[in-house]
């Protein structure tokens, strides 16, 4: 890359150190120049000068050059001949020996470590206009031109030949990419650059007005006048700002380049670092690392986070990011890059780019490096500059003395989110989205977390959220510690604000949310989708096409029956309520839940609203009721492990088998309430609810308009059997005879058959909660379809119930409007089905004809039928009920 900013001070050192180019037929003579070399030294080394000049082109890319004293080294008849004479006796003159022995010296003195002579101030001075005339060309510096001939004819063949500095900047640029021997010899020119901006002719030339102007009082040295130039920045001129970037940006791979990290960080790098070569980032990074550390010394962490802060800023800055994602950047973010200035923006265009499109990249480590300032960005938020910047004076005005790091600040932003700004709110939630992929951006939660990691996801791979997921699994555990389980509720409970902060659902449901929920929330828009796509896709879950995407929206519901504080739009709803009638339950496993809907009766209009969307939710799977399932776990594992979840079918196996003696007192308890609150609102049993949506509309709109909580549809569905589908019937016809196998008095559904109950089955007793026992269960059903067998009179409405409730085959026995035919044929199956051969009906005779026997013949064969008519009903109701299935006797000991 070319520098572009070059002033008349630059074009005077080309003037005075370089002749006019070579000529089109002449060639430089590399042996001639080496006999010219060696006889300038021997006539330096005798104190004399060269007679003649001598000129250097090793590099062909570069200008040809007059090298300083013939030799390339500084003069021993100059303003240093006594200081070579006390310091450097012994030195060859030549290729910058006597240079680098009196750099040395200057260098020692500095330091402290020299008593006694010193360097003269005038050569300190002829030293310095010597580097910065050797700066001006490659060609000037004979031991850099000869180690990187090959480099510069390799990689800087299209530079302007006629530029002095044109091929140094090249390799500088292309530094990763030179030979060992060539790297070695920039690295000197740079640690000069870093130094003194003057030995740097491009930065020299830029910012020489400005230096005088700005920092006429800082004397030259260990990077003064670039530390004061930066923290001027404002009033300098645009192409010295240019040139101190470029500089910093060439300078950001090594510790030794930052004369600012040396002074501080010295004796951190020997304590902390100490075996760690410098270059390739290796000590930055090395005291990165170990900055929180005890022992770490303050000015140094402050100048190493200073530095970290304009690198999250521009990844230009962050030299292994930019190596590591070259190819990415130029592929995926080259709108972003070509949108900045020369000069760092200062936006994290780039930065922000990559980390949005971290799953696309293509080179594993540019993937490395983008989680890795991710995650700084997550610990800190002055390492995340869209962040930083647009919540400028909301940390003011909010966060005042929050010490940044540890996410205290970020922490800070987010517990005061209704009191930000747009813009800063806005740019919070980009972040935190960005965020939710991985437990490594999670800062509090992950070092909340580190012992329960360890024990319950230990050798999980990080992202995807697979970290944060394993510890949600594991919640309910008792090893949790508090802050952990703190922390991981947390998450949880802002993730479910809005599905963009739930990473594994936003991914697995992007198709779904775009064909089913669009009209929902406009996020391109900027519009906040809050729990309105999330309830969305629970509503619409028959619909989901992806398996992925259904399982995550069920494991949203499960956190959503778990805590109300999950269900952003219910927990809303429900705020007063939850404060009024439940501030006192304990968050989690469903408890508040249950203590709402407890008081349904005292709740306002929309909570109880909300309440019921829920429990029609938690309708369709018994994992959606965290309590029955914990309570009824073995009794799920016994009589119900080959029934699918889902649809309720887990519920039906529950209730078809709570006759059985194992049933645990506390799973019993929770199906009979269950069973109670499906018999009370048809839309709380899922069979009924998708069988009959039809039947409801076309029969029963009426009692569907009504307020629910009174069976009125169930008892409109009963009263409208025969015209109901033939799916809706067999869904009614389980839900009755559940509601009757469970009979109690005064319940909304089976009040029609209270008064039979009373005076024909005798069992009011029995059916109070304190005697309710395994032979109670089913004990009033068997009564009432005895009661219909044997042909006793029943109300109309509770023989409705009955027969509703009866297997279709027994049903139609006892139908008062079949017909005498169908009467005869049933007749004549259950005759055969006994082993009567003597025929008892006529199917051709009409009214009374159609029995063969006469007199008391008549009414005893009529007595025998009826007794195999009840044996047959029973049969058929005990079996339709499970009451005879085989079972697995179950044996609970301990605490479960």
């Amino acid at each position: 890359m070319r520098r572009t900013a070059r002033s008349l001070l630059a074009l005077s050192f080309a003037l005075l150190c370089v002749t006019p180019a070579l000529g089109a037929n002449e060639t430089f003579n590399a042996a001639a120049f080496e006999e010219k070399l060696k006889a300038a030294i021997e006539r330096q080394q005798s104190k004399h000068d060269a007679t003649e000049p001598v000129k250097s082109q090793l590099v062909k890319e570069a200008p040809e050059a007059t090298i300083s004293s013939g030799t390339g080294d500084i003069s021993t008849t100059g303003l240093c001949d006594h200081d070579i004479d006390a310091f450097c006796a012994k030195v060859r003159p030549g290729e910058l020996r006597l240079a680098t022995c009196l750099s040395n010296q200057k260098t020692e003195e500095e330091k402290g470590n020299v008593e006694g002579k010193k360097l003269s101030d005038d050569c300190r001075k002829e030293m310095a206009a010597f580097k910065i005339d050797l700066g001006t060309n490659i060609n000037m510096n004979i031991p850099l031109s000869r180690a990187c001939a090959a480099d510069s004819t390799k990689l800087c063949a299209g530079e302007d030949a006629t530029d002095p500095g044109a091929v140094l900047a090249c390799l500088r640029d292309q530094k990763t990419g030179l030979s060992e021997t060539c790297s070695e010899e920039i690295l000197k020119t740079q640690l000069e650059g870093s130094k003194d901006y003057r030995t740097d002719a491009d930065l020299h030339a830029a910012c020489k007005p400005d230096a005088d102007s700005l920092c006429k009082n800082v004397k030259p040295g260990e990077g003064r006048i670039q530390d004061c130039l930066r923290n001027k920045v404002g009033q300098t001129s645009w192409d010295c700002q240019e040139e101190l970037f470029r500089q910093e940006v060439e300078n950001a791979d090594d510790l030794r380049l930052s004369y600012r990290l040396i002074r501080k960080c010295m004796g951190d790098k020997q304590k902390f670092c100490p075996d760690i070569k410098p270059g390739g980032a290796r000590a930055k990074d090395c005291l990165e690392s170990h900055r929180d550390d005890a022992g770490f010394s303050a000015e140094c962490k402050e100048e190493f986070e200073s530095m970290m802060e304009a690198r999250a800023a521009d990844f230009r800055l962050d030299s292994e990011l930019s190596a590591a994602c070259a190819s990415d950047i130029e592929d995926i973010c080259g709108y972003e890059r070509e949108s900045m200035d020369n000069v760092g923006s200062f936006d994290a265009l780039v930065i922000g780019c990559l980390q949005d499109f971290r799953e696309e990249l293509q080179t594993p480590k540019c993937k490395q490096q983008v989680k890795k300032l991710t995650e700084r960005a997550s610990q800190d938020i002055r390492f995340d500059e869209p962040l930083a910047d647009a919540c400028y004076e909301d940390r003011a005005r909010l966060c005042v003395g929050v010490q940044p790091g540890s996410a205290r600040v970020i922490r800070c932003l987010q517990d005061n989110r209704e009191e930000l700004s747009v813009e800063c709110s806005t740019t919070l939630f980009d972040q935190e989205v960005r965020m939710a992929e991985d437990i490594d951006f999670k800062y509090p939660m992950k070092r909340a977390c580190t012992s329960e990691i360890q024990k319950f996801c230990a050798g999980m791979e990080h992202g995807h959220a697979r970290i944060i997921r394993c510890l949600q699994d594991n919640l309910e555990d008792e090893s949790f510690s508090g802050e952990c389980r703190e922390e991981v509720t947390r998450d949880q409970i802002r993730s479910n604000q809005d599905y963009r902060l739930n990473y594994r659902l936003a991914s697995a449901c992007e198709k779904d949310v775009a064909a089913l929920c669009e009209s929902e929330c406009h996020p391109s828009m900027g519009q906040s989708c809050g729990g309105r796509v999330l309830r969305c896709l629970t509503e619409k879950q028959d619909l989901l096409t992806s398996q992925e995407c259904r399982d995550e929206v069920f494991y949203f519901e499960k956190m959503e029956v778990t805590d109300y504080r999950n269900d952003v739009i219910l927990a809303e709803a429900c705020r007063t309520d939850v404060d009024k009638l439940c501030k006192s339950v304990p968050k989690g496993q469903g408890r508040v839940h249950v203590c709402l809907w407890d008081n349904k009766d005292k709740l306002t209009e929309d909570c109880r609203r909300e309440e019921l969307k829920l429990k029609i939710i938690q309708s369709r799977d018994i994992r959606l009721r965290p309590k029955l399932n914990k309570l009824c776990s073995e009794e799920i594992s016994v009589f119900c492990k080959d029934v699918k979840p889902g649809k309720g079918r887990v519920f039906k196996c529950l209730q078809e088998n709570l006759a059985q003696p194992q049933y645990s007192q506390g799973c019993k308890e929770q199906v009979e309430q269950r069973s109670r609150t499906m018999a009370e609102d048809y839309r709380l049993d899922y069979g009924v609810s998708s069988a009959c949506e039809t039947d409801v509309d076309l029969n029963c709109f009426a009692e569907k308009s009504k307020a629910h909580g009174h069976a009125e549809v169930l008892k409109c569905l009963v009263q409208s059997y025969s015209n109901i589908t033939e799916g809706c019937q067999t869904e009614m016809s389980r839900a009755v005879r559940m509601a009757l196998w469970e009979y109690k008095p005064q319940q909304a559904f089976t009040a029609w058959c209270d008064a039979d109950v009373s005076s024909i089955c005798s069992l009011s007793a029995a059916t109070t909660p304190k005697n309710r026992g395994v032979w109670s269960i089913g004990a009033v059903g068997r009564c009432l379809s005895r009661q219909l067998a044997e042909g006793k009179p029943l109300s109309p409405d509770c023989r409705r119930l009955v027969l509703a409730a009866a297997p279709k085959d027994t049903r139609d026995m006892f139908d008062s409007s079949m017909s005498a035919a169908t009467i005869a044929a049933k007749v004549q199956e259950l005759q055969k089905a006994a082993g009567f051969t003597t025929p008892l009906v006529n199917p051709e005779g009409s009214g009374t004809s159609f029995l063969t026997l006469t007199g008391w013949m008549a009414l005893l064969a009529l007595a025998a039928l009826i007794t195999v008519m009840v044996g047959s009903a029973m049969f058929a109701y005990r079996r339709f009920m499970g009451i005879d299935q085989p079972y697995t006797i179950v044996t609970k000991q301990g605490d479960v």
